[in-house]
């Protein structure tokens, strides 16, 4: 692997058409580990003379805010120095041309910024449900498991087991027992795949570190913020949706939400931070482990326009399908509502499109007669009803968020490669059986709701 990393930064010093593997823009250990193995494994087995190089999708100067991936570089003896960070490459002269081609990694969809990238897009594989409306028109290979880079390991052992060395090994190893929080059945993260690579790997490789000493130390270093500004907590794992002109960041902070309140000049580096780059609303999802080892979630939005605030916090207050569970936790802050989230297997991911159907709902409730939004205070009777038609659309696609339990391909749906029968019935287990129970008493509960209105 070091030794592939080190050609690729000398072939971006000539004149050749590339071949890009780009991870997402959060460039969180997934993302990463996924976008460097991926592109070796095409390098190694790919026979025209085509350049793969992994990109991480963030400036070499940010990579210091993701605690977890510099540590697991050091672990496993990779230089810094020689990866190539989006800063360092330009994707739009290369598109322009026309020697790029792009494989996205643990992503499917481009910012705004890279639209004019996606026609050079001709892979995607993604562990998250697709977004039809906006996927590549390329192949897409997508499966509901709890880490990218599994689905990278299934690709290598099943298409050249023999260029996996113990290096690649070990990053794809520890990167899916941190996201799989362990392979921890009661998080209910990780799914038969993600344990079937794991244990595959460690019967490849004997010498790999323990699977709670390699998780405890990845999540040490991922929850370590000390040190680091309010910005840059906020910087370190973020992500950013638009709707309808409204601009949301919702960042994941790896502390208390309590001593998160307490900083020194919090609401000035809120306000900073909201101006310095345009965002309307700001969500901080604050997560981290109590004395008995169990995840503790909370919530906080902060958002100068009350008639926006008020709304967002209707529909996560009122939210079925998935209940958060919110209880209002006291602020002295003003333009900021926090909250303790009882249900803590609710996520970022899965939090995301109750924040879009709130951003619509809001925009909806704002339209004048022309059809131009203006700014005016929801009534609860209008969020009321919004919330009723938001919830309904929401239901369904909730099922399929990249957290659940996963439910089996269709044949109809075009980016699947083939029917899931084709080499024959699926090899039932008991831990198959388990996990299918539960996702019926699941569907049951949801149904069960479904027909009370």
């Amino acid at each position: 692997m070091e030794d592939y990393l080190q050609g690729c930064r000398t072939a971006l010093q000539e004149s050749r058409p590339l071949r890009v593997v780009l991870g997402n823009e959060a460039c969180d250990l997934d993302s990463m580990v996924s976008a460097l193995a991926l592109a070796f494994y095409l390098a190694k087995t790919t026979e025209a003379e085509e350049v793969f190089v992994p990109v991480l999708n963030i400036k070499r100067s940010e990579l210091f805010l993701r605690g977890d991936n510099v540590f697991f570089l050091q672990k496993v003896n990779i230089p810094e120095a020689i990866l190539i960070f989006r800063d360092e490459i330009d994707l739009h002269a290369l598109h322009q041309a026309g020697r790029l081609t792009l494989i996205l990694v643990d992503h499917h969809i481009l910012p705004k910024s890279d639209a004019a990238l996606e026609e050079a897009v001709a892979e995607v594989l993604d562990h998250r449900p697709i977004e039809q409306k906006h996927c590549p028109s390329c192949h897409v290979s997508v499966e509901l498991v709890g880490s990218c880079a599994t689905l990278v390991t299934e690709r290598i052992l099943q298409g050249a087991p023999e260029i996996l060395d113990r290096q690649t090994a070990a990053l794809l190893h520890g990167t899916i027992i941190l996201d799989c929080v362990n392979m921890d059945l009661k998080i209910g993260k990780a799914t038969l795949k993600d344990s079937q690579y794991v244990e595959k790997l460690e019967a490849l490789f004997p010498d790999l570190p323990e699977r709670n000493d390699i998780f405890d130390s990845l999540q040490k270093a991922k929850f370590n913020v000390s040190g680091l500004t309010t910005e840059q907590m906020l910087r370190k794992d973020q992500k950013t949706i638009y709707k309808q002109g409204i601009k949301m960041a919702i960042s994941a902070i790896y502390m208390d939400l309590e001593a998160f309140l307490q900083r020194s000049g919090l609401l000035a580096d809120l306000h900073a931070f909201c101006q310095a780059h345009s965002y309307d609303v700001l969500v901080t999802m604050t997560i981290f482990f109590n004395t008995h080892n169990e995840p503790v979630r909370q919530l906080a939005i902060f958002c100068p326009h009350l008639a926006l605030r008020m709304t967002i916090c209707e529909i996560l207050e009122r939210s079925l399908s998935p209940s958060l569970k919110l209880t209002p936790a006291s602020s002295t802050h003003p333009n900021l509502q926090a909250y303790l989230q009882g249900n803590t297997q609710v996520s970022r991911k899965k939090l995301l499109p109750l924040l879009q159907e709130a951003l619509s709902v809001y925009f909806d409730s704002t339209k004048t007669p022309s059809g131009q939004p203006e700014t005016v205070v929801v009534s609860r009777e209008q969020v009321d009803k919004e919330f009723d038609r938001a919830n309904n659309s929401l239901i369904p696609g909730l099922s399929q968020d990249e957290e659940d339990p996963p439910l089996p391909p269709t044949p109809m749906n075009s980016l699947v490669d083939e029917c899931p029968l084709d080499h024959g019935l699926p090899k039932l287990s008991a831990e198959a059986v388990f996990e299918k129970c539960n996702q019926i008493s699941q569907s049951e509960s949801v149904t069960a709701s479904l027909a009370k209105k």
